[in-house]
């Protein structure tokens, strides 16, 4: 046995409660390793003289490693336990003394892992509705132009033409409320805007005034009209927070700017130096753009204006929602002050930030509920788009990323495809509209929120920024509707409860990648076949949901969603 491989850690992603008395229990090997595991558990105060067992179940596995997993319904709050490994018919134990050939339960107390006490308010929750959710992105200049009698002076290019980084196309928040049945007709429930407070730019993500709506969008009764509209249709609205930096015309920088080190909100900015100078660019800032200074958010002063604002528009709006911009830049302390707030406020307001990269320390129930999901949309780009993964090189990748949070986080993951910071995911598999049905197919089965980009139900194209950006083309004769009625049947089956609350299974399976959820007594699976040549299945089932099973094989670069397939 690969005793290097075994890990364990308490009161982490390996160990978490999801209720009061619930507990979800993982286990690491080496994926050479044939184990038997179990767990041999009770409470703290009794495992030296009573003990209960269970068999853990390998849920996964990756390039490197097997996971085990169970979930334990407890009578106890206090955890105590220890793994029992059987292998080769030798049985050893894990505990926080390691791997060991024997174990004194006598003395269990002073190297059992444990969950001391599962306190309530400890409990990460899960936003219920992003269960359910299917989000469209819009970026809010390029999707439709509804204010027909506004000052169109600031809008330099044609609708439909090429953009560039200081385009302005003219949509608009009207325009979106005027598209909102449109939108409801694709299956989605859920809009995450851009930003939309005033900036000078075409994006609004360097924003000089928070508390009002940027005039090129709207005003302040046009955001709330939308967000009323959309609950009408069952549609929830999440904005842009971009509160990892402003824009130089944000009147306490200029401020600043003005009086140095003796404006009052001097502290609000990292500056070397009695006061910003843009030509030396002796302040922080994003990138290397120093017409966006970062904003200091271990100042308490900063803290305060940041969180009163997101407030601010959860009451005044009743948005539903927060995503975060760049939010691995901004401290812990103030999003563990902002979710405080946050959550009294709007308890199933969902926070989603903006890490690209594995957010595990932002992600334990003290700050964002999930984040935007980029390590599934570089997998999809290995697998369909680029050619590098096989089936099960996939099937490993999605497992790998699913192990990187607890449960209740994977539920609530915004999974995408491609956003208005990459290229088009139908640009990326070289305009191959069975690859992005398959993979907006495993987009909708993936644990979490399936998030489609403005424009891709359309198949819409473009490269990277600002190409990535283009107008929504709303005449429906260059539309491909057959494509589009799959993306909204493949859309619609989130509304099946395993895709909600199903526990999932990632395997390859003669060469295509399988991927099942169940729920109780209900499985909804899904085929892909990203292979050249048609594939044979053997599958026993009850329906075919989506996709195409044509005398037992899948299609090349084809997909099929099955309803009670026996697994």
């Amino acid at each position: 046995m690969n005793q290097y491989a075994l890990l364990h850690v308490p009161d982490s992603r390996y160990c978490f409660a999801t209720g009061p008395k619930e507990v979800v229990i993982r286990l690491r090997t080496s994926k050479m390793d044939k184990c038997e595991v179990k767990i041999i558990y009770e409470s703290k105060y009794v495992i030296q003289t009573s003990r209960k067992e269970a068999v853990m179940l390998p849920v996964c596995e990756d390039a490197l490693f097997r996971f085990y997993e169970i979930h334990l319904r407890l009578t106890d709050s206090r955890l105590a336990y220890v793994f029992k490994i059987i292998e080769g018919g030798k049985e050893y134990y894990y505990s926080e003394d390691g791997l060991t050939e024997t174990y004194n339960f006598d003395e269990a107390f002073y190297n059992f892992f444990q969950l001391p006490y599962i306190n309530i308010n400890d409990v990460q929750k899960t936003v219920d509705w992003m269960r359910s959710a299917v989000f469209y992105q819009i970026f809010v200049d390029r999707f439709n132009i509804g204010n027909k009698d506004k000052d169109t002076s600031y809008i330099n290019m044609e609708w439909g033409g090429k953009p560039t980084p200081k385009s302005y196309a003219g949509g608009d928040i009207k325009g979106i409320i005027d598209k909102l049945d449109y939108i409801e007709g694709l299956g989605v429930n859920a809009i995450y805007l851009t930003p939309v407070f005033s900036s000078v730019s075409n994006h609004k993500y360097d924003i000089y005034d928070y508390m009002h709506v940027d005039p090129m969008f709207g005003n302040e009764d046009d955001l709330k009209k939308l967000v009323s509209e959309a609950h009408k249709r069952g549609i929830r609205i999440v904005l842009d927070a971009v509160f990892n930096h402003c824009s130089m015309n944000m009147a306490q920088f200029k401020d600043v700017v003005e009086k140095g080190k003796e404006s009052e909100y001097y502290n609000w900015f990292i500056i070397d130096g009695d006061k910003p100078d843009p030509e030396k660019m002796n302040y922080e800032c994003f990138a290397a753009c120093n017409y966006m200074p970062k904003l200091n958010t271990a100042e308490p002063g900063v803290q305060n204006y940041l969180t009163d604002v997101a407030e601010y528009w959860i009451k005044t709006a009743d948005i539903d929602g927060w995503r975060l911009d760049v939010s691995d830049e901004v401290s812990h302390e103030f999003w563990r002050i902002f979710r405080k707030k946050i959550k009294s406020v709007k308890p199933d307001c969902v926070i989603i930030g903006e890490n690209w990269h594995d957010a595990y320390p932002y992600l334990q129930g003290d700050q964002y509920d999930s984040i935007m999901n980029y390590a599934f949309t570089k997998a999809c780009l290995d697998y369909f788009a680029r050619g590098n993964f096989s089936a099960a090189q996939m099937a490993e990748k999605c497992n790998s990323n699913l192990m990187r949070n607890k449960e209740q986080v994977n539920f609530m993951m915004l999974n995408l495809l491609d956003s208005h910071d990459t290229l088009r995911f139908f640009t990326e598999v070289n305009k191959n509209k069975k690859k992005l049905l398959a993979a907006i197919a495993l987009m909708v089965m993936y644990p979490g929120a399936p998030c489609i980009y403005y424009g891709t139900e359309i198949c819409m194209e473009g490269g990277y920024d600002p190409d990535s950006r283009r107008c929504f083309d709303w005449d429906d004769s260059h539309w491909d509707k057959e494509v589009m009625s799959d993306i909204k049947n493949l859309l619609r089956l989130k509304s099946l409860k395993p895709l909600q609350y199903g526990r999932v299974i990632i395997e390859s399976v003669n060469g295509l990648l399988h991927l099942v959820r169940k729920y109780d007594n209900d499985t909804v699976s899904l085929y892909i076949n990203m292979s050249e040549e048609s594939t044979n299945i053997s599958a026993d089932y009850n329906e075919i949901l989506a996709g195409l099973i044509n005398k037992g094989e899948i299609a090349s670069e084809g997909f099929a969603v099955l309803k009670g397939e026996k697994v």
